[in-house]
């Protein structure tokens, strides 16, 4: 990208369902200042950005320090992290650690109700008014920001069932997870995890497994897909933050406590989790929450960071837990003990009894009732299901028998 482009951009406009709220300026030496806009602090009825903006009486927070090269936590968990940050920089021309120009370039199509765009008189960010011919669109900067390590692109569904994914990346209403390099058959483990949470009553997008071979415009440079992977599919979601073409706002929960992505394992716990639901949401969200807890557990997924809890605001103003997503048993990867937060006093799956989660209920201030009896339907409910579906679902021999060797070392029964 022409340095020229970058240099001439300073201020950045933050907009929440198309409504400008607040501006993100570079303040220079790669420092960054947000600040809501008068308009949206006295609007009385205004859409919630992100419960972390609310002080411990409700109120609005409004002053804000620069920060260094990151932009703030909630700003950060909107944008990629490693192998799909670095890949978007790169078509963009732009140091993916400079996060203020990473989100001028990405901004058109965030996670959630936001865009953000360049304040009037700044430089727009290269073909965001430009129709992209199919000589150039290889090169073309991908607009969109999905976040998390995992290789994804939004996109769109054709008459005849494949996907899309946009020459410039933005707009799609469904996510492509593609195979990874590293592990086997991920995307068949997440469907068939999806497809047994959906089983047990959770609230789950809609799903699907898709040969590569039906999902056209996957960006070159993305994967080596030869001839080991020629026959591989994808695993295909639903976005919950788009409906009926129009933005739902949502945010996880890193961006809810203010914690950068590489900190997602840390600083938070479950009970933390809990606490947020509980005091935002209804009895409806605690049970779902528990449900999602022991169910995580009992498949062995020890990458439930707060990354991978949301909530979402259906009303624009009120936060409930949002839908299920990345629900994956990692043990058949990588052997471990341990979840990737603490329930309430431990994080070791082998500690996981009704007892800890009564500790969880007592100090997240939860009916531990309510806690219990969920945790108990949905141990049993998980043993019923997954008898009688394992050998339907997409699963290898051996990611049954990784599961099944974990459930042995669950106390929870």
């Amino acid at each position: 990208m022409p340095s020229h482009l970058v240099n001439n951009v300073s201020t950045l406009n933050v907009l929440l369902y198309g409504e400008p709220i607040a501006t993100i300026t570079n303040v220079g030496n790669d420092r960054t200042l947000f600040a809501f806009m008068d308009s949206y602090i006295n609007d009385e009825s205004r859409p919630v950005l992100g419960l972390g903006f609310k002080d411990s009486l409700g109120s609005l927070l409004t002053n804000f320090k620069p920060t260094q090269t990151k932009l703030t936590p909630f700003f950060s968990n909107l944008l990629p992290e490693e192998t799909m940050r670095n890949y978007l920089a790169e078509r963009a021309g732009v140091n993916p650690a400079r996060e203020f120009f990473l989100l001028w370039v990405l901004g058109q199509d965030l996670a959630g109700a936001i865009t953000v765009e360049p304040a009037d008189g700044e430089a727009l960010p290269p073909n965001v008014h430009q129709d992209i011919d199919d000589d150039t669109k290889i090169e073309a900067p991908m607009r969109f920001s999905l976040a998390g390590v995992q290789l994804k692109f939004s996109a769109v569904q054709q008459a005849n069932g494949g996907l899309t994914i946009p020459a410039t990346g933005k707009g799609g209403s469904w996510i492509v997870k593609l195979p990874s390099s590293r592990f086997d058959a991920v995307p068949e483990n997440e469907y068939s995890m999806m497809e047994l949470a959906r089983m047990l009553g959770m609230d789950v997008p809609e799903t699907q497994l898709l040969p590569l071979s039906q999902i056209a415009n996957i960006p070159q440079g993305v994967g080596q897909f030869g001839d080991a992977l020629k026959n591989a599919q994808a695993f295909v979601i639903k976005r919950f933050d788009r409906e009926d073409n129009q933005a739902v706002h949502i945010e996880d929960f890193a961006q809810v406590f203010g914690v950068y992505p590489q900190d997602k394992y840390k600083k938070a716990s479950m009970r933390n989790i809990a606490q947020v639901i509980g005091i935002e949401g209804q009895d409806e969200d605690i049970a779902e929450f528990t449900r999602r807890l022991v169910f995580n557990t009992l498949i062995g997924n020890a990458d439930m960071h707060l990354k991978n809890w949301s909530v979402i605001y259906k009303d624009k103003r009120t936060a409930s837990i949002a839908p299920a997503y990345d629900f994956v048993s990692t043990i058949p990867y990588i052997s471990d003990d341990s979840a990737s937060l603490k329930v309430s006093r431990s994080k070791k799956f082998s500690d996981f009894t009704l007892d800890e989660l009564s500790h969880l209920a007592a100090k997240a201030m939860l009916s531990e009732k309510l806690v219990l009896d969920t945790a108990k339907q949905t141990v049993a409910g998980f043993h019923e299901v997954w008898q009688k579906e394992k050998a339907h679902l997409p699963l290898t021999k051996s990611m049954i028998e990784a599961i099944e060797t974990h459930l042995r070392n669950i106390p929870l029964r």
